[in-house]
């Protein structure tokens, strides 16, 4: 009977759930004395740190509570968001509410209501920004499984901002059970971003390095970036720690001076002696014609006036100072070096291979978005200048006012969106719309003014000038001098973005788009219809195009009033990205006749390859000078005209009769 007893209160005793301090438990410490109860007893045992948390010593807290059971984080989030109050009375922690003059209580772990109580009795609990913070860190284990996927996209946003080494265990267990393939696919680069950063073991840290390649994100080059801070450090043997690299004083930039000044910063040496500060103290030390028992006569070098002061120094007279000998002997008595942040030797040389190959490619990259950049510029003059190619061609005409033709397209479209809502269907209509009105308006220009000043070119570029200043007046009195929008349909929102380098409008597309457009429309003009051919006979020859009953009085008033609708079309389009004031078309005049001029008068595809090599030249001078456009501007000048010194005719010359006009 007795061995049956003892027996019995084994099994008792083994089938007992462990004590606090027998089990075992990877809680911080405060978690760890946390009674067994779940979360109600972890809230009741620390009610005074909540209620009046501090940033340094709330951290276990929050930890405790994370790992406290069902219910922990609709708590956090509680606490997070101020809904918490504490009762004077006894400390009780509730979830709280406004109601009349007092509040609804409700308990923290449930939710349940638990009465009513007077404001004088309950202090709301109102955690500053730092223990937000760390609420919200503990959140996210909790986020990351959330079955709303947008907490989940939440808690990963979370992360890339304030990540840290807590949230590497969290976020691996959480990859395995995500449904959702985008998300599975950030939660993996996620770790991946993490454990260079903050893993402990340098083998999992050199295999997330490798595992992203030549990636081109910018988060990867942000976690490799700190892995390769250095700093410099001197030491009194050979240096120590994950060493970048050794300098020698005196080579690659590192001065005697900087070692010296580093020396000084690490209080290895004193302040080094100014000639001033020297020739005060020895002044004020002079004792029957001697400083420090040298004679005066034979302070005439620096090196006797560094003893005497270096006697001063020794005797307690003067504060402790480099002289210019005590400079050179400390400089070569250490050694120096550029000290990695990282201490493991093998993560570093991971992340600066891995830095090497990300720069080649983004240097690759940054070309060919500098090349789409000069793609879509090119295509915006090009679309600008062909109006203008088509006049100068066929007339001969400098017209001044081009630009102002592009302004009264860019307001079409405007006054087109006051009526018509719907910006897809208004620049629909607005294309056409602002081709009509600029036909219109070149064709009254042309009628009144060119075609009294033909073969009068200076006559005629100061009549189309003076137009040109009028039209902008005009412009200023109907719309005023403000901006006015041209909105762009939501299809042509956002950007094409092939990696976080290359990418290029939706607008600035659909402009290239158009000027292909324009070409193929114009060719198909100039050589399969009627108007074309008259429009070829005029150009090469007006006089025998007269003689074979071509009117060319008409082919000019036609070509005038083509050209202007184009530069119409071109206002619509530049207008969606650009502003909208009465100088739109003075900001792209000039650029106009430099492309023009540049590829060949008269020649369409001479315009083409005009457009080509002006915008090129401009993005590429800008690159080069970001900061000054302006510069970049007048650099783009200076080789145009150096350019036309060598090929006056242009890129591709006109051929013919009309070659020799």
């Amino acid at each position: 009977m007795r061995r049956l007893l003892l027996a019995l209160a084994a099994s008792l005793a083994l089938s007992a759930p462990l004590s606090a301090q027998d089990a075992p438990s990877e809680l911080s410490p405060v978690a760890a004395e946390a009674p067994a109860s779940g979360l109600a007893a972890v809230i009741a045992e620390h009610k005074a740190d909540i209620a009046k948390p501090s940033r340094q010593s709330i951290a276990p807290v929050i930890a405790a509570l994370g790992k406290a059971g069902p219910g922990a984080p609709d708590f956090l989030e509680a606490w997070a968001d101020k809904a918490l109050g504490s009762r004077k009375s006894d400390g009780a922690i509730f979830r709280v509410k406004k109601a009349g003059a007092g509040y609804a209580l409700f308990d923290p772990v449930t939710g349940a209501e638990a009465g009513e109580a007077p404001r004088a009795e309950i202090s709301e609990i109102k955690p500053n920004a730092g223990v937000r913070g760390l609420i919200a860190a503990a959140l996210i284990r909790f986020q990351l499984s959330d079955p709303d996927i947008a907490k989940r996209q939440a808690a990963l946003t979370a992360l890339s901002r304030d990540g840290g080494p807590q949230h590497l265990e969290p976020l691996a267990a959480a990859i395995a059970d995500e449904p959702d393939p985008a998300i599975r696919a950030q939660k993996e680069r996620m770790l991946g971003l993490l454990t260079i950063r903050f893993g402990t073991d340098p083998a999992a840290r050199v295999a997330a390095i490798e595992g992203f390649g030549a990636d081109l994100g910018l988060d990867f080059r942000a976690a490799l970036n700190p892995l390769l801070a250095t700093t410099r450090q001197a030491f009194d043997a050979a240096p120590a720690g994950n060493v970048a690299a050794e300098l020698a004083p005196g080579k690659a930039g590192f001065t005697a001076e900087a070692a010296y000044d580093l020396l000084v910063a690490e209080g290895r040496a004193p302040a080094r002696l100014t000639r001033a500060d020297l020739r005060a103290a020895l002044e004020a030390h002079i004792e029957n014609g001697a400083v420090a028992g040298i004679p005066l006569a034979d302070l005439d070098t620096p090196a006797r006036r560094d003893a005497a002061y270096t006697a001063l120094e020794s005797a307690g007279a003067v504060p402790a100072a480099a002289t210019d000998d005590e400079v050179a002997q400390s400089v070569a008595a250490h050694r120096y070096a550029d000290i990695y942040a990282e201490p493991d030797a093998a993560v570093t040389t991971a992340a600066a291979a891995a830095l090497k190959s990300v720069s080649l490619k983004v240097d690759a990259m940054q070309g060919a978005d500098l090349a789409l950049d000069a793609l879509s510029l090119a295509s915006i003059y090009f679309l600008a200048a062909i109006g203008l190619a088509v006049t100068f061609g066929v007339m001969r005409v400098i017209n001044m006012a081009h630009g102002e033709f592009i302004t009264m397209g860019a307001y079409t479209g405007y006054v087109v969106q006051q009526h018509i809502s719907d910006y897809t269907i208004s620049i629909l209509v607005a294309l056409p719309l602002a081709f009509a009105v600029t036909f219109a308006a070149g064709v009254a220009m042309e009628r009144l003014v060119i075609r009294h000043l033909l073969r009068r070119p200076l006559e005629t570029l100061l009549a189309t000038f003076g137009i040109s200043i009028a039209l902008q007046q005009l412009f200023k009195n109907i719309f005023g001098t403000q901006a006015r929008p041209l909105t762009a349909p939501e299809w042509l929102d956002g950007a094409w973005v092939l990696n976080d380098i290359v990418g290029i409008s939706y607008i600035r597309i659909a402009i290239f788009v158009l000027a292909l457009v324009f070409l193929g429309l114009f060719l198909f003009v100039m050589n399969r219809t009627r108007l074309g051919l008259e429009v070829r006979a005029v150009t090469q020859n007006p006089s025998m195009a007269a003689s074979m009953g071509i009117n060319p009085d008409r082919i000019n008033m036609l070509t005038f009033g083509l050209g202007s609708g184009i530069a119409g079309i071109a206002g619509v389009a530049i207008g969606l990205f650009a502003k909208v004031t009465s100088e739109l078309g003075a900001d792209y005049i000039v650029q106009s006749f430099m492309t023009v001029v540049v590829g060949g008068v008269g020649n369409i595809w001479g315009t083409l390859a005009g457009a080509a090599l002006v915008g090129g030249l401009q993005k590429g001078i800008e690159a080069l000078n970001p900061s000054n456009t302006l510069a970049a501007q007048t650099y783009m000048i200076l080789f145009i005209i150096v350019f036309i010194q060598f090929r006056p005719r242009g890129i591709i010359a006109l051929k013919g009769r009309a070659a020799g006009d």
